[in-house]
């Protein structure tokens, strides 16, 4: 984990922070200027005033001090939040990109409630560190320096005690926040499991109503919400030690000061004055210190979801960082070649050094049991999925280096649950293509064998549905689907399982659409059911990620787990 005060990665990720943090520091340099002016102005304004005189002039300074001191931390606050939004605003919209680019398996990988969590409550939290624990940071260096820089030339002796004293504070405080730091780390893994297993506990709520498990699911969270709170509790009781220990060595260090220079105040050795502005000094020169070890506190849970946040993203550039290096352009659809391709997730090895070579126009029917790696290889064209080794060709081009979203404009995707959205039927349709003329929609409906349902829809195709197509049947929600790969007319066409837990009479149609779908285009056919593979030109069957290339006589057998490969 890192333990540094500032995370350089920031500055890679957010340019803009690199001005906010010049201000600051511009900032800290006047506030340490105006604490030494408003320090000597109170001092010459009790001094005389210890004679009977008013000194009017260190008066006003002084009001003027103790205003411009105001302003700077008006200021301050002003630019560190400004800073904090920037930067949660920037690293949202880098983490809604990374699920963007690296698509569904990558977020199922990263557990979308850790995601959420990290999103929402994580980043929110960098509000403590940007605007309490860093305009601090910038303070204990710039006030210390001063306040040493002015001591030494009021009283040298003072100046010293202060110097060796000084770093008492940040060892302390280090030795403290190694020990909180490690108690927040687990405290923000306990929040992170507690958000993904409501968030999948919620999304399954029917399954666990339907077998009685929903009130044991209540125990789960409240015993989670029990570990949580007492992780929490242990992160506070470090915190509040760590505050009393440095108050009370910043207060004997200022004692250690103090007293010296009262005793030689009353034996002569030293004037009012600078007496006077020693003592209104010293405190200042800890007074950051003290602060920023108490922030850091408060920040802790913010840089833990920084971290993980950088975790997260890994090297993938950010938007800033490719403002101006345009992706190269996709390239058209044509011969797809995988070489000795493997990928690997964390419960083990999809596909196995996967060699395959897709002639344009061809048809493409991949078979095998449940979990073998079928949807992973679609993934890769639609570059959800990153080849952990070797690499995709079209045309010869390397797709990990093209602009996917141009690549993903040739391709038309069915996939296993085609997901609607709370909307009209005709705005699901046209997802990929909002701007579709009325003449269009109704060709791709008819194409798609959707009229009869739009038909016996209240509004047609101007019907709104509920979330995830609620009322449409699952064969209805897979028509909806092959609608809009015909709207998309792309050359490539892939379909994952498009007639799983379809009846007969729905499997019939989604069959019809999908041998006019696939009719003179580049197609890959996922399936299970022996329908589908009549419309292919060449079989494949993928198990334990390894690929072979089955004849036409063996394919009802190795349908149904038979040992017919024939080679790779």
């Amino acid at each position: 984990m890192n333990r540094r005060p500032f995370d350089p990665r920031l500055l890679r990720r957010v340019p803009a922070t690199r001005r906010h943090l010049a201000v600051l520091a511009t900032l800290g340099v006047l506030t340490a200027a105006l604490i030494i002016a408003q320090a000597t102005a109170l001092a010459t304004v009790l001094a005389e005033a210890a004679v009977g005189r008013l000194d009017r002039v260190a008066l006003a300074a002084f009001v003027l001090t103790v205003a411009g001191r105001a302003v700077l931390v008006w200021a301050q606050g002003a630019v560190s939040a400004r800073m904090a939004a920037t930067v949660k605003a920037t690293l949202r919209t880098d983490l809604l990109d990374a699920v963007g680019r690296r698509g569904p398996g990558w977020l199922a990988g990263q557990q979308a409630g850790r995601l959420a969590t990290l999103a929402g409550r994580g980043l929110d939290a960098l509000d403590a560190y940007f605007t309490g624990y860093l305009p601090q940071l910038v303070l204990s260096v710039t006030v210390p320096v001063a306040v040493l820089a002015r001591l030494v030339f009021a009283d040298w002796s003072s100046a010293l005690i202060v110097a060796v004293t000084l770093p008492l504070i940040p060892i302390f405080g280090a030795l403290l926040g190694w020990q909180a730091q490690a108690a927040t780390e687990r405290q923000w893994r306990r929040l992170a499991m507690l958000g993904g297993h409501f968030l999948d506990m919620v999304a399954g709520l029917p399954t666990l109503r339907a077998f009685g498990r929903a009130r044991a699911q209540v125990e789960v969270v409240r015993r989670m919400a029990d570990g949580h709170r007492a992780a929490t509790m242990k992160t506070l009781r470090i915190a509040f030690l760590s505050g009393l220990v440095l108050e009370l060595v910043a207060t004997l260090s200022v004692a250690l000061v103090a007293v010296p220079v009262g005793i030689r105040l009353l034996g002569g050795g030293l004037i009012l004055q600078t007496a006077l502005l020693v003592l209104l000094l010293t405190p200042e020169a800890y007074l950051p210190l003290r602060s920023a070890g108490s922030r850091f506190h408060a920040s802790m849970e913010g840089l833990t979801a920084l971290n993980d946040v950088f975790s997260v993203l890994g090297r993938a550039p950010s938007k800033a960082e490719t403002d101006g290096k345009g992706p190269l352009p996709a390239p058209e659809a044509g011969e797809i070649r995988f070489e000795a391709v493997t990928v690997e997730y964390e419960r083990g090895t999809a596909l196995r050094d996967v060699t395959l070579t897709i002639r344009p126009g061809e048809r493409i029917a991949i078979i095998g049991p449940s979990g073998a790696g079928k949807s992973t290889l679609l993934g890769l064209l639609l570059g959800f999925v990153t080849p952990t080794s070797g690499r995709i060709l079209v045309d010869g081009v390397d797709l990990a280096t093209v602009d996917l979203d141009g690549w993903r404009r040739q391709i038309a995707w069915v996939p296993q649950r085609a997901h609607l959205f709370a909307d009209s039927v005709a705005e699901n349709i046209c997802l990929g293509a909002p701007e579709t003329p009325p003449t269009e929609l109704q060709r791709a409906v008819r194409a798609a064998v959707l009229d009869d349902v739009v038909a016996a829809l209240p509004d047609g195709l101007d019907t709104l549905l509920g979330e995830r197509g609620h009322g449409l049947s699952s064969g209805q929600r897979q028509r909806v689907a092959l609608a809009r790969a015909f709207l998309r007319d792309a050359p490539i066409v892939l379909l994952d399982e498009p007639t799983a837990r379809l009846d007969g009479a729905s499997e019939a149609a989604v069959l019809d659409a999908t041998r006019r779908l696939v009719a003179g285009r580049t197609a890959l056919l996922v399936a299970h059911r022996p329908a589908l593979l009549d419309e292919a030109d060449r079989i494949l069957r993928i198990e334990d990620g390894r690929l072979t290339e089955l004849t036409p006589a063996a394919t009802p057998t190795a349908s149904y787990g038979g040992r017919s490969e024939v080679g790779s």
